[in-house]
């Protein structure tokens, strides 16, 4: 009997490969940087418009006035999935364990208590609606958390549940639209709600952070309510953010416990949420300059205006008005709880 000493070659990845794979995501990832560039433009122009709001609505309306090539289709795809995780990492470099913990444990455990509600009611109104929980999932995740992020984290712990890949991008697509679009609605109603319900500057900054879903529109809405509501907004935010990994992991493994099918799934913790998990301790611990933290807001602003491009490639505006209707009542809702309930505890803990 004869052994042969030859050991087994471990799969590499040829070079042609990488540079077919290169090649392959290159257009629709030039057509995402101009679609970043155009969002700009469109933002310092309508000031009130966030550039993520104008990037996303671009994609929609470049892919369903069809000057979108197929060439393009990967590039986008992967602009929506991996710098959509690119930037949740860079998101934990602007969560400060500190700033936090100034708010005091009233303003921390309100925060906490409209997250879950929020998470809780939107699932169960999504059920009431007929819609697929996962749609459900990712609309709540959404409201509740951090916007486009927080999709993009449940969505990749969920795996292929629920559909294809094909209904996997549709559903985060759809969340996505839905949360931003309404998140863009607070910008313009809260700042006026604000001084009629009787809250004080730093009052209407606490119900900003507590109840608008994406973190540019936190700024954006507390900036019209004054200087005296832009600090508290974005530390109760941060608060909503500082969740995302704690969260996401537990969806993840409910999500596990209830699918028997024996499909392969994903990490209950991606690596990206582990990534983010890391940068939420490097600020805590003050390892990066204030300079840096600038540049690096900036880029996963970037990030995210690019991948929200790509996400916007996946809606398909014939097929949402059909079918998508519900997913929008469901956003508005949704929107309508958080609210009403970061209100009510606004008002608890004065």
């Amino acid at each position: 009997m004869t052994t042969s000493l030859t050991r087994p070659h471990a799969p590499r990845t040829s070079p042609a490969i990488g540079s077919r794979r290169v090649r392959s995501v290159a257009p629709g990832l030039a057509v995402c940087a101009a679609g970043v560039v155009v969002a700009w433009c469109v933002h310092r122009l309508a000031g009130p418009v966030p550039m993520l709001t104008a990037a996303l609505l671009l994609g929609i309306v470049a892919v369903n006035a069809g000057v979108l090539p197929e060439a393009t289709r990967a590039g986008t795809r992967f602009a929506a999935r991996t710098l959509m995780r690119a930037g949740v990492v860079l998101l934990g470099l602007q969560v400060s364990v500190s700033d936090i913990a100034g708010l005091g444990w009233g303003t921390i455990a309100m925060t906490l208590a409209v997250l879950l509600a929020t998470l809780l009611g939107t699932t169960w109104l999504g059920r009431l609606m007929g819609l697929p929980h996962r749609l459900s999932l990712l609309v709540a995740a959404g409201c509740a958390i951090c916007g486009a992020s927080a999709v993009a984290a449940v969505d990749g712990v969920l795996g292929s549940r629920g559909g294809a890949d094909g209904d996997r991008e549709g559903d985060a697509a759809t969340a996505v639209a839905v949360v931003m679009l309404c998140g863009t609605l607070a910008i313009a109603v809260l700042p006026l709600l604000g001084p009629l319900l009787g809250l004080s500057p730093y009052d209407q900054g606490r119900w900003v952070g507590a109840s608008v879903h994406d973190v540019g529109q936190v700024v954006a809405t507390a900036t019209a309510l004054g200087p005296a509501a832009v600090v508290p907004a974005i530390a109760v935010k941060l608060i909503r953010v500082a969740t995302l990994a704690p969260v996401t992991t537990a969806i993840g493994l409910r999500a596990r416990r209830g699918d028997a099918s024996g499909v392969r799934r994903p990490p209950v913790v991606p690596i990206f949420l582990i990534a983010f998990v890391a940068m939420v301790v490097i600020r805590s611990v003050g390892a990066v300059p204030a300079h840096v933290l600038d540049d690096v807001s900036t880029g996963k602003d970037l990030l995210f205006a690019a991948a929200l491009f790509g996400l916007g490639t996946a809606v398909r505006v014939r097929l949402l008005v059909r079918t998508g209707h519900r997913a929008l009542l469901l956003g508005l809702t949704s929107w309508v709880l958080i609210a009403g309930v970061s209100y009510a505890g606004v008002l608890l803990t004065r």
